[in-house]
């Protein structure tokens, strides 16, 4: 079989790498050797997919459905191995093989076309509003993952460099750098976090009705990981006359279904979406990062 990797990998490998990727044109055969180790049967690469990975559906030897996955370094594998290590399948999906080579990752097949996001927006938030608590764990000892201090504090010289710039966006920034600086003064907790957590990254499984996945795991307090949830379905909260005042519901409701500070979430809800505009501005993304921004405003 023949890899070839989805035009929506491509194109976003393309945003972060523009001046080329050996990591893609070395894919398709290591996607071969990898199933080739594995004896793997390959039914079919998963499209549209994700953002930073190849994600193939498989059968092992023994005919159990699996997933290959296959990420280059910067998408941090190896941090994803050891969060999913962690949680052993508890809020998460389950890692088949604890080790194997860097880059690759051979998972527990869930349904890959059916997230929560299918589901009505407020059931969709309830499930997975669900599932991220089970994720907050204390992290292991001697972790190897990134602080939300350390991850903010590179995205924070970005989004510097970005209003000096785009200076139309400078206000904004100013306001989020603000809140992240207030915010790690004193953080109220110390946990394992998915980083990356959305309504698309829980998928149905058998094992549990809805399992996480594609973590970017971070060490932090709960609201940074939260906040990511809040602007779920962003261009539908735009849309609506009352989008301001539903998103700020939205922060009230998931604050108090999860234990979180309300004003907290809220700041780190602001960060998140100024960095994401910032950086979608930057790569070329004029209308998502409009959208980030008119939605950071109502914060």
């Amino acid at each position: 079989m023949v890899f070839e990797p989805p035009k929506r990998l491509v194109r976003a490998l393309g945003e972060t790498a523009p001046d080329g990727d050996d990591w893609l044109e070395e894919l398709p055969g290591a996607a071969q050797r990898a199933v080739a180790l594995r004896e793997l049967t390959v039914e079919r690469v998963q499209v549209p997919g994700g953002r930073s990975s190849l994600v193939v559906l498989v059968r092992a030897a023994d005919g159990t459905p699996a997933v290959l996955k296959l990420a280059p370094g910067r998408a941090r594998p190896e941090a994803e191995r050891a969060a999913l290590a962690h949680w052993s399948g508890r809020g998460a999906v389950q890692l088949l093989e604890p080790f194997s080579a860097e880059g690759v990752l051979l998972l527990e097949r869930l349904h890959p076309d059916v997230s929560v996001r299918s589901l009505p927006e407020a059931k969709a938030l309830l499930e997975a509003a669900g599932t991220l608590r089970r994720l907050w764990v204390e992290p292991p000892a001697g972790f190897p993952f990134e602080t939300v201090s350390e991850r903010t504090g590179r995205q924070a010289e970005a989004m510097r460099a970005r209003a000096q710039a785009a200076p139309e966006v400078a206000p904004l920034v100013d306001v989020a750098l603000a809140a992240r600086e207030e915010l790690l003064a004193a953080p109220p907790e110390h946990r394992l976090l998915h980083g990356t957590f959305r309504q698309s990254k829980v998928l149905a499984g058998e094992r549990m009705p809805w399992l996480a996945v594609g973590p970017d795991p971070v060490v932090g307090e709960c609201a940074f990981d939260l906040a990511r949830l809040v602007r779920d379905r962003v261009e539908d909260l735009i849309a609506q006359p009352s989008g301001a005042a539903t998103t700020r519901r939205r922060v009230k409701r998931l604050a108090e279904s999860l234990d979180v500070d309300q004003e907290r979430l809220r700041g780190w809800t602001l960060f998140r979406a100024v960095e994401s505009g910032v950086r979608a501005g930057r790569v070329g993304r004029p209308r998502d990062a409009e959208l980030l921004l008119e939605f950071a405003s109502w914060l």
